[in-house]
């Protein structure tokens, strides 16, 4: 207060003004510095989510199943028409290396695989690279390691407690793709051969109608002569 002016009002107008204009350099530094630490913190939780969530789907991937085989074939039906009297990795009941659903399977534990590679941690990185050379190398892989490294980050990013180590779970393995997508195929064509009929019968009884309009007017005419 000791230096403002007031000897006359445009010396203190100047003082005001002055002081205005420091005040709102000082608040748009603020909100700047705001605004971009705001914009950093979002971005950070962007990356965090889409983290978690790719990790979670991949945890759900190679560790969806509990019974049945616990590992993953890599052989192709190529591979087993070029080696036939090798013995075979075993496989749930009416599942073959060369299936449809032994291939989806294997397509699905690479893709999670190399997300894992991209976005997991340094232990988690170590285990999905070993166990995607095995695959590459022919060689049939466990996931249970991983699953494990996976369940404690992903419970532990979650503010979660971490599993007691008396509670024994039984290991995990890749997750069973559903046979449901190709009922649900079946189900559109018989659908759309029932629409095709539904179709062909509105035809008939539109013919039908109109032989029936036709009849009636040479009646009409039959009536006038």
């Amino acid at each position: 207060m000791r230096g403002l002016d007031v000897s006359s009002w445009q010396a203190m107008l100047s003082t005001l003004v002055g002081l205005a204009v420091i005040t709102l350099i000082g608040v748009g530094i603020r909100l700047l510095v705001m605004q971009t630490l705001q914009q950093r913190r979002e971005r950070e939780n962007r990356q965090i989510n889409e983290r978690l969530r790719t990790l979670i789907a991949a945890y759900k991937t190679l560790g969806g199943s509990f019974t049945g085989a616990l590992h993953v074939d890599p052989r192709h039906l190529r591979d087993l028409r070029q080696a036939p009297g090798e013995d075979g990795v075993a496989l749930p009941d009416g599942v073959t290396a060369g299936s449809d659903r032994a291939r989806r399977i294997r397509d699905a534990v690479e893709a999670a695989l190399s997300d894992i590679i991209l976005l997991g941690t340094d232990d988690q990185v170590r285990l999905a690279a070993s166990a995607a050379t095995e695959l590459a190398q022919g060689r049939p892989v466990q996931t249970a390691e991983l699953v494990v490294s996976l369940r404690d980050f992903i419970r532990q990013a979650l503010d979660l407690a971490p599993i007691p180590a008396r509670l024994g779970i039984p290991q995990q393995g890749p997750a069973r793709p559903a046979a449901a997508a190709r009922g649900r195929q079946d189900g559109d064509k018989g659908g759309g051969k029932a629409g095709g009929g539904g179709g062909a019968g509105g035809m008939g009884g539109m013919g039908g109608g109109g032989m029936g309009i036709g009849h009636g007017t040479d009646e009409d005419n039959g009536h006038a002569r």
